[in-house]
């Protein structure tokens, strides 16, 4: 073997290496860790993946998984919760949870300032639940605050505590989980899909 093909070849030997010891770090990263991107991470598809708890709506789960690997979950409610006779009726309009399927996710903002829905807000695409005929429309991920992501002095605007987390069917988290899931986001792509399971 010449010096240029031994050079090569140890070269190629130790650039393996490196890409192996990569891969084993991020395999044994924790899950539901809120961790700074690695590199090539931001480039990696985002999608965001939420699932009922049915024995308790207001204590499901949002998360954020990032080329195939959860990056963050996040307590959330969706709908009036278990209490609610239409709580847990994916078809109830303004009262049910979420319906179980596939969301197109719009663009994030920070100051969303719409009749209801203040603060940091992600539009969802219109869904009709399995029922085939009842559409749900309006539908965000957010929490309860102010225009300008502050605690204000009416209901929808203060965050008061675990019954804060019923909505008229979004996806609602706390004002802390929701500027944390911004911050996550932002180390990435953007998500363009939503799964509910």
């Amino acid at each position: 073997m010449s010096v240029m093909s031994y050079l090569g070849f140890r070269s190629a030997a130790i650039g393996a290496g490196v890409v192996s010891l990569l891969a084993g770090a991020v395999a044994t990263a924790p899950v539901g860790s809120a961790a700074s991107a690695r590199p090539g991470e931001a480039a990696a598809v985002t999608t965001l993946e939420f699932t009922r708890n049915s024995g308790d709506p207001l204590n499901s789960r949002l998360a954020v998984v990032r080329g195939g690997r959860t990056v963050a979950v996040f307590r959330a409610g969706s709908g009036l919760g278990a209490g609610h006779p239409e709580g847990r009726n994916e078809c109830a309009r303004s009262k049910g949870w979420l319906p179980a399927g596939t969301y197109s996710v719009g663009a994030r903002t920070t100051r969303y300032d719409g009749r209801v829905i203040k603060g940091y807000a992600i539009p969802l695409s219109d869904k009709t639940c399995k029922d085939g005929r009842t559409p749900r429309t309006e539908l965000f991920i957010h929490s309860e605050m102010t225009r300008t992501g502050g605690q204000g002095r009416t209901e929808g605007q203060r965050w008061d505590g675990v019954k804060d987390y019923k909505s008229a069917g979004c996806i609602k988290l706390a004002p802390q989980d929701v500027k944390e899931l911004f911050r996550v986001l932002g180390q990435g792509s953007a998500p363009k899909r939503l799964t509910v399971r």
